[in-house]
């Protein structure tokens, strides 16, 4: 079934390229790409599962051919998080599925926790029925293995680059590929199809774009330290965080560079009614590095055979 696509101009603000498969009559899942792709990331879920659900990827603000907000705080995840209510509210979806990979599942964790019932803005809560996260560490625990975990410190030492912008003139000039090849080892990416490696090189020609995109981590204030830096967790971190509690996939490439198994150490504490299925021999793309198994997990889990379905 091929997507259908839209621009939607949203109450936020940004107007988002938006791709839709599936009859709208279905339940409806709201997919969320990561850095450095754009809605192709899902491109096999989609496929797999239009002919049951109304499938809904947009591609996110700063990205493809979405709006650009020109200041780093425009990339804030307070802010990205409304524009998902927004869409929803754009296409006439009032309860659905989020689902996000990387930094889309980074918003999708504010989004599941902002949209479960009983959360505080009574224009979100209950709105968001399940949660499935790929590869996306929850926040609380991903900041304190900033702090008291070498390997994991070690592997997101690219977000320290990437929050410099003394590499910003080079990377308007140039785009984001070369910036990429410096600091980040891109894992397993032979294994993309070349029509899609292609496809997002021409987009990280832009080097405007490419600033946009890297706006996200700038926003962000999670704590990345220095290696060899004495660190203690920020004030933000030391309260209660909230339970998630709405029926919650987690799906995990064990095999992930930048983001080791020692994410999911305490994770049902903080999500009591999840469900969770490593991907073994696979690294952090696995949407597209392992789609089978993707999508028997989400199958399972949307189907109710994990456990209760809403």
């Amino acid at each position: 079934m091929e997507p259908t696509y839209q621009q939607l101009a949203l109450a936020t603000g940004v107007t988002l390229d938006v791709w839709t498969a599936g009859d709208a009559a279905h339940p409806p899942l709201i997919f969320l790409h990561g850095f450095p792709e754009n809605h192709r990331t899902w491109r096999h879920q989609v496929a797999h599962l239009a002919d049951r659900f109304y499938c809904i990827a947009p591609d996110q603000r700063g990205y493809g051919g979405s709006s650009k907000p020109p200041l780093v705080s425009d990339y804030s995840a307070d802010k990205i998080t409304a524009d998902v209510f927004a869409l929803a509210d754009a296409l006439g979806i009032d309860r659905f599925t989020i689902i996000g990979h990387d930094w889309g599942g980074a918003i999708a964790w504010s989004v599941a926790l902002n949209g479960q019932p009983g959360a505080p803005d009574p224009a979100w809560a209950g709105r968001v029925v399940r949660a499935i996260l790929a590869n996306a560490p929850h926040p609380m625990i991903f900041q304190r293995l900033l702090i008291d975990n070498a390997e994991q410190r070690a592997a997101s030492q690219y977000i320290r680059a990437f929050r410099d912008i003394r590499h910003d003139d080079d990377i308007r000039a140039h785009g984001l590929g070369p910036f990429l090849a410096k600091v980040t080892r891109w894992q397993d990416s032979e294994r993309m199809e070349p029509c899609e490696r292609a496809a997002l090189h021409a987009e990280w020609a832009d080097g405007a774009r490419a600033i946009a995109m890297l706006n996200w981590y700038r926003a962000t204030p999670l704590y990345v330290p220095a290696m060899g830096e004495a660190a203690a967790l920020p004030p933000m971190m030391l309260g209660d965080f909230p339970q998630l509690h709405i029926p919650t996939l987690l799906i995990w490439a064990m095999a992930d560079l930048a983001l080791p198994p020692a994410n999911l150490d305490g994770i049902d504490a903080m999500v009591p009614n999840l469900t969770l299925v490593p991907i073994h021999g696979c690294g952090h793309f696995v949407t597209w590095q392992a789609p089978d198994a993707v999508n028997a997990a989400m199958d399972g889990f949307l189907s109710g055979a994990f456990g209760d379905s809403p």
